[in-house]
């Protein structure tokens, strides 16, 4: 058993264990929670409040939680001492009971940790960032149809920028670095011409890996898999068009992933195309084939036009009777989509979508844009997830004038607990909580960040109160 320096465990309770990098769930797993910073002191008490309402009403007592508080950001240095954000304590904590959840962290000014949350992520390796954004009916939205958007953004965790390998403009080594890569590397290269590195610039590297994407693909596909119907559905988003070996690598190890490992559960958006061709005219031949799946086959040169025959043969021969015939309907599709396309998609026809696999960057950007059309960060959930432990957290920030006047709204962390019970497979228990919710935005009764966005504007309840209202429309 694991000694903490200022901790006591519970007594009772079962820690959860990783098999597979599934969790292996007691029907009373201790839970480590960090309360949060700023408005922490709120959200999370009415968090806690709605949990445990929905666990006992779901299991009438055969299952439970034993919370375990632990602690991070400015309330671990008050109690560990100065610039101790991090404390061992907690580390040990999550370590051994392997799931956890928190509220928002601050992220302290000057050296050390840039940020928390950042460093959780990188200390547990939680590569999988996952952030569902779905619409609940009375929520305020800048959108005409916001109810259209019901998306998971799968956002890779621990490479691309969030490695954080930079230099200053003015730093030495990033400078010796410059001049290198100037003389050796970009000539050697024979594909960049006279290109140089500008005398004063700032470099950043961006690592991407086959294994740090195929792993983080591979949970969305899983993730596809446990949906219906058309959100069987992932798409990679990536910059590829421009950053071929990284962001187009993404999308290649991506498709490899699906095509090999998840071959009789998976149809690529291509495959789907030359096979569903064949099902309207099973007469069809392979090169008319090709011109359908490709508009400008007949401008091509032959040798272009036989390695597209080739390839619809080939899918034919390959998957033709495990895939054809509406077979692949059932399956997971796997596609692509250029990032900055995605931006207009996810609000033009954001129907299609299901689940947008990402790298760190984008999966930023994507999953801040969508949670603005459903409602906003208030209404955010997510989670961090690796093969030995899981950290579910709020999305926002600490917002300290908000903090201990029990206004703010606590649905990003009650959400996120959500995701937990799912997590645990306590879908019960779960759906009370989205039942509660969804009910209690529909009746206008929500904090003042939505009242003051309704039309005509509604006279908000408190943090705690929008709590008491979710668990009073659980039966409803």
């Amino acid at each position: 058993m694991v000694k903490f320096e200022k901790l006591t465990a519970p007594s009772t309770g079962t820690a959860i264990r990783f098999e597979n990098g599934q969790p292996v769930v007691a029907d009373n797993p201790i839970i480590p929670f960090i309360r949060g910073d700023g408005t922490g002191v709120d959200i999370w008490p009415a968090t806690q409040k709605v949990l445990n309402a929905a666990v006992a009403k779901a299991y009438g007592g055969s299952k439970s939680i034993e919370w375990f508080k632990v602690f991070a950001g400015d309330e671990a240095c008050d109690l560990y001492g100065m610039y101790q954000y991090l404390p061992d304590d907690t580390l040990d904590a999550i370590r051994t009971y392997g799931v956890a959840i928190k509220g928002p962290l601050t992220t302290p000014v000057g050296g050390g940790i840039r940020s928390l949350n950042v460093a959780l992520r990188q200390i547990f390796d939680l590569y999988c960032c996952v952030r569902p954004c779905r619409y609940y009916a009375g929520t305020p939205s800048p959108h005409k149809r916001p109810q259209d958007l019901d998306v998971i953004v799968y956002r890779e965790n621990t490479e691309d920028i969030y490695m954080g390998i930079e230099w200053e403009a003015d730093d030495a080594v990033g400078q010796e670095l410059r001049q290198y890569l100037n003389d050796v590397v970009i000539p050697a290269n024979g594909k960049l011409g006279k290109r140089q590195i500008p005398e004063g610039s700032g470099i950043g590297i961006k690592p991407v890996s086959k294994h740090g994407s195929q792993r983080h693909i591979r949970k969305a596909i899983q993730h596809a898999l446990r949906l219906k119907g058309n959100k069987r559905h992932v798409t990679l988003v990536h910059k590829g068009n421009i950053m071929k070996f990284t962001e187009g690598a993404f999308r290649d190890w991506g498709y490899e992933l699906a095509t090999t490992e998840f071959r009789e559960v998976c149809i690529t958006e291509r495959e789907s195309w030359i096979l569903g061709n064949l099902e309207k005219d099973s007469t069809l031949s392979v090169r008319d084939n090709a011109r359908m799946i490709e508009p400008g086959y007949d401008s091509l040169t032959s040798e272009k036009q036989s390695d597209l025959d080739a390839e619809v043969q080939a899918v034919i021969d390959a998957i033709g009777s495990s895939h054809g015939q509406g077979k692949w309907k059932e399956m997971v599709m796997v596609d692509d989509r250029i990032a900055d396309s995605i931006f207009q998609q996810i609000q033009t026809r954001p129907q299609e979508y299901s689940i947008l696999a990402t790298l760190n960057l984008n999966g930023d950007y994507i999953s801040d844009a969508a949670a603005a059309m459903v409602g906003g960060l208030g209404m955010a959930p997510g989670a961090n997830i690796g093969e030995q432990a899981a950290i579910f957290e709020a999305t926002h920030g600490t917002a300290p004038k908000h903090a201990g006047l029990d206004r703010i709204n606590p649905g990003s962390v009650i959400l996120s607990g959500v995701m937990m019970l799912e997590f645990l497979g306590w879908q019960e228990a779960a759906d009370l909580i989205t039942k509660g919710l969804s009910a209690a935005i529909a009746n206008q009764e929500v904090t003042y960040d939505l009242a003051r966005l309704m039309e005509p504007q509604v006279d908000p309840v408190s943090c705690s109160g929008f709590a008491d209202a979710v668990i009073r429309h659980f039966d409803h």
